[in-house]
């Protein structure tokens, strides 16, 4: 796993935080060595308690992509079509 500063708003409670960092761990997890589907889309929905707005969301997925090479929305489509498990293929950029 490379070093990376994960894309937060300092403005941010730290709870909220917490849930933005877990969404962005579980993306890493689908790339790396697969998620559950449930367990991804748990992550996903917390994260949108936080992150309400479409326009802040691809943001912060633009932002996440650049420094990672993880695609957010890419897994989020995933999850849509996975029954069990989210693997995603390819490499980082």
């Amino acid at each position: 796993m490379a070093n990376y500063s994960y894309p937060i708003d300092l403005e941010w409670s730290h709870e909220e935080m917490n849930k933005v960092i877990k969404l962005w761990n579980a993306v890493e997890e689908a790339y790396e060595k697969g998620i559950q589907v449930e367990a991804f889309k748990k992550a996903y929905q917390e994260f949108k308690t936080v992150v309400r707005s479409i326009g802040e969301e691809k943001r912060l997925g633009r932002e996440f992509e650049e420094v990672s090479g993880y695609s957010l929305y890419r897994v989020v489509q995933a999850s849509k079509n996975a029954t069990k498990i989210i693997r995603m293929e390819g490499l980082k950029k």
